[in-house]
C-alpha cells in the first residue's frame, strides 16, 4: 500500500479501488474494473483464511470479566468454541466482513488517492508525513461509509453466539432484526471509536509502507520490489498498526457489542475498561489480531499480484 503506487504514478504500479501493488517488470496501469475484480477475489480468499483469528480476537476483547474470564487463553477460546458450536463456529460473523471487503477498500484507496493528489510535490512525490495525513483521511472516510455498520454487525453476531439466546439466524435476518429493534443507530454504534481506529490504522500502515519502500529503493525509485519483500513490508506495517491502536480497537469492540448500553459514550467505555481491568484490558486480543493483520497483508498482496497476472493474460484491456 504505497502512496506512489496508489496515485497511479511511477513506472511500476497498478491502479485500483481496492489495493495496489507494483508489477514486476511492467509499467502498464491495470484497468480499474480488472483491479477491483482481482482485489475482491484476493480479499475474499484472505478473509476466509484469516477470519478465525478475527473471531478469537473479538471474543477475547468481549470477555471483559477480569477476575472470572470465560477464556483462559487463545487455545482455550478455540477449543471451547469448537466444542460448543463446531469448527464453523469460528466463522460466525464472517459474512459481514466478506460482503464489505470490496466497497471498504474501494473507499479507502479512492479517498487516499484523492487526498494525496492534492498534496504531492512538483515531481509527484509524497512525503511520509503527508502520507500519514492522507491515511488519516482515508481511514476516517471508510469508517463512516462502510466499516462502522459492518463491524457493528460482525461484533453483534459473534457476541450473539455466546449470549445463550441466539437472536440472529443469518446476515439478512440479523440486519433486519437490529434495525427493527434499534433503528439505524443500532448499526452505527461505536462510530467515534471506529473513526479513530480506522484513521489511525491507515495512517500508520500507509506511512510505514511508504517509509519502508523509500528505504529499500534508496536513490532508485524504479528498483523492483518482489512479492516476498512486499509481504515482509506489509507484515511490518500491519504489526505497527496493531500495537499502535489496539486500545481503541478494544473500545470499539465493546461499544459495538450487545452490552453497549452499559457505556454512556466512547470515552466512558475507555474509562470503565481502565478502571475495571487496568491497562492490560486495552490489549486483550492483541496476539490473534496481530496474526490476523499480518496474515491479511501478506496473503492479499501475494494473491492480488498473481490474480492480476492471470486477468491480464485472459482479458486484454487498455
Amino acid at each position: 500500500m504505497w502512496p506512489e503506487v496508489l496515485s497511479g504514478r511511477g513506472p511500476n504500479r497498478l491502479r485500483l479501488g481496492l489495493a495496489s501493488v507494483p508489477v514486476s517488470g511492467g509499467g502498464k496501469i491495470t484497468h480499474t474494473v480488472k483491479a477491483i475484480l482481482a482485489g475482491g477475489i484476493a480479499g475474499g480468499i484472505e478473509i476466509c483464511i484469516s477470519f478465525p483469528t478475527e473471531y478469537i480476537k473479538t471474543q477475547l476483547q468481549l470477555d471483559k470479566r477480569a477476575k472470572q474470564a470465560r477464556y483462559s487463553s487463545i487455545t482455550h477460546c478455540v477449543r471451547l468454541t469448537i466444542q460448543e458450536h463446531g469448527f464453523l463456529g469460528l466463522y460466525r460473523g464472517l459474512s459481514s466482513l466478506f460482503y464489505g471487503s470490496i466497497p471498504k477498500s474501494a473507499v479507502r484507496f479512492g479517498m487516499f488517492e484523492f487526498l494525496s493528489n492534492h498534496v504531492r510535490d512538483a515531481d509527484g512525490r509524497l512525503s511520509n508525513s503527508k502520507s500519514f495525513l492522507c491515511g488519516l483521511g482515508a481511514g476516517a472516510t471508510e469508517a463512516v461509509v462502510i466499516v462502522c455498520p459492518l463491524e457493528t454487525i460482525k461484533v453483534k453476531f459473534i457476541h450473539d453466539q455466546t449470549s445463550g439466546n441466539i437472536r440472529y439466524q443469518g446476515f439478512i435476518h440479523g440486519i433486519r432484526a437490529i434495525v427493527q429493534q434499534e433503528g439505524l443507530h443500532g448499526i452505527y454504534q461505536g462510530l467515534t471509536a471506529t473513526i479513530i481506529k480506522q484513521a489511525s490504522n491507515q495512517a500508520i500502515r500507509f506511512s510505514t509502507m511508504t517509509s519502508l519502500r523509500n528505504w529499500y529503493q534508496g536513490d532508485n525509485p524504479k528498483k523492483e520490489i518482489n512479492p516476498f519483500i512486499t509481504a515482509i513490508f506489509g507484515i511490518a506495517a500491519g504489526a505497527a498498526s496493531v500495537f499502535g491502536n489496539n486500545p481503541i480497537d478494544v473500545v470499539k469492540t465493546r461499544m459495538q457489542s450487545l452490552e453497549a448500553h452499559m457505556y454512556k459514550n466512547t470515552f466512558d467505555c475507555a474509562h470503565q475498561i481502565y478502571k475495571n481491568e487496568g491497562l492490560s484490558g486495552f490489549y486483550k486480543g492483541t496476539i490473534p489480531r496481530l496474526s490476523r493483520v499480518c496474515l491479511d497483508v501478506a496473503v492479499v498482496f501475494v494473491l492480488y499480484e498473481q490474480i492480476v497476472r492471470f486477468l491480464n493474460f485472459i482479458w486484454k484491456a487498455e
